[in-house]
């Protein structure tokens, strides 16, 4: 298993944390799906600076999809 450090959007956490699409596109879900497979990723897990602190940011390129708000995150995947 090879863990890393992604920049994920914020609107896909709840999607790949808690398997709640509540508020994302067919389009959205379809390039979270579509990354997700390419890098047979295993799990997301927010990646807090201390204690538990998460800091949100902005990012011209995510993982995936257009410019936006992204929170660094651990992937497990198998590669």
């Amino acid at each position: 298993m090879e863990f890393m450090i992604e920049k994920i959007p914020t609107s896909a956490l709840c999607y790949f944390v808690n398997d709640d699409a509540t508020g994302l596109t067919d389009e959205e879900i379809e390039m979270a799906d579509k990354w997700w497979t390419e890098n047979k990723v295993q799990y997301v897990t927010p990646a807090p600076e201390k204690e538990g602190e998460c800091y949100p940011y902005f990012d011209h390129f995510p993982a995936f999809g257009l410019a936006t708000e992204v929170l660094d995150c651990s992937v497990a995947s198998l590669k």
